[in-house]
């Protein structure tokens, strides 16, 4: 495929296919959360690694957890906090996540909101999309949509027009909800004390 415009990726997106889109940290290859299969295949990647939800607002991603109302709370901090922005929350999954987002840990999900407002206007158009680093699996994340279109040729990318924010190039921060508190998982963009 060639770069299209982000109508034309929201598009892609509602077709079922597989597109790549820059975000604030590495840019990202997403599809609708039912079609989470083509990301897997895409990147050769095993399946025991979990993709996140992406979505404009933390609104969109509540449906997709499932607590008591004060860890609800709490959650919602934290996303009033650091979102948009780089930190990846863990938390425990709906049932209306799909199996395949997270086979190894069916039982919680990964959310976030991105800083970047190109990512949040197609997202605002798509909902939640299922996503993951662009790079095959166990190679460093891809940093240009020109080497995403080399490395998946079949993936629609942005126009370089439509990207004109820079990706930091460092991963999110991740952290999951255990019992009570949360764990660190991944030292990123966000600092954070444990």
């Amino acid at each position: 495929m060639t770069q299209g415009t982000l109508a034309e990726l929201v598009e892609t997106v509602f077709a079922g296919k597989l597109v790549s889109f820059p975000t604030d940290t590495v840019p990202a290859l997403a599809t609708l959360p039912s079609k989470a299969q083509l990301i897997f295949a895409a990147k050769q990647r095993s399946q025991d690694k979990p993709l996140i939800l992406m979505a404009a607002d933390a609104p969109d991603l509540w449906p997709y957890v499932s607590g008591s109302a004060a860890e609800l709370l709490v959650w919602q901090q934290m996303a009033a906090t650091y979102w948009p922005g780089a930190l990846t929350m863990v938390l425990p999954a709906s049932d209306r996540v799909p199996k395949e987002i997270n086979l190894a840990s069916p039982d919680t999900v990964g959310l976030r909101v991105p800083n970047h407002a190109v990512t949040r206007a197609i997202l605002a158009r798509t909902g939640a999309l299922a996503t993951t680093s662009a790079n095959k699996s166990g190679k460093p994340p891809l940093q240009t949509m020109r080497e995403i279109k080399a490395a998946f040729p079949d993936v629609l990318t942005l126009s370089l027009e439509a990207t004109e924010q820079p990706d930091s190039a460092i991963p999110s921060t991740v952290i999951k909800w255990i019992g009570n508190n949360w764990q660190i998982l991944r030292s990123g963009a966000v600092k954070l004390e444990s």
